[in-house]
């Protein structure tokens, strides 16, 4: 079964690194969907604005989501996929410049199931996304809904 991965994300570099260390892990790009603000993300997540009719049901099995996005936060966003039965239990790694403890502690209480501050350096980003991948598309036991 194909990985599918979202990034939600509005820094082009971040978006261009993000992608290149996926593919490292054997991602496949058309394995991943890209969304660059709040609201495309949402969008995308729920089959709606320039996605409705994209097949809700087939939900990514991972979330890489920033904070600090245009139109609407990464907070939100969270917040909106811990509310729907059918997207609840997808695992959002936020990926933020941010370490702010209020930013950390927000997040985990909205329901994210890892908060990672982004490396500044190239290699260390790199290593750090493909741990994620590693973690939570190959060592992770998923539940069987």
């Amino acid at each position: 079964m194909a990985k599918k991965v979202l990034i939600v994300e509005d820094s082009p570099e971040s978006v261009e690194l993000t992608v290149d260390a996926l593919c490292k892990c054997g991602i496949n790009t058309g394995d991943i969907a890209i969304t660059s603000d709040g609201q495309e993300g949402l969008d995308y997540i729920f089959g709606a604005g320039k996605y409705s009719g994209r097949d809700v049901k087939d939900v990514p099995e991972l979330v890489l989501l920033d904070l600090k996005l245009p139109k609407v936060s990464g907070f939100e966003i969270l917040e909106k996929i811990r509310a729907d039965e059918r997207t609840r239990l997808i695992p959002v790694v936020i990926l933020s410049v941010s370490s702010l403890r209020e930013d950390v502690l927000r997040s985990y209480r909205s329901g994210a199931n890892s908060f990672i501050v982004k490396p500044m350096n190239y290699e260390e980003y790199i290593k750090t996304v493909r741990i994620i991948c590693n973690y939570w598309l190959v060592i992770n036991k998923k539940p069987q809904v």
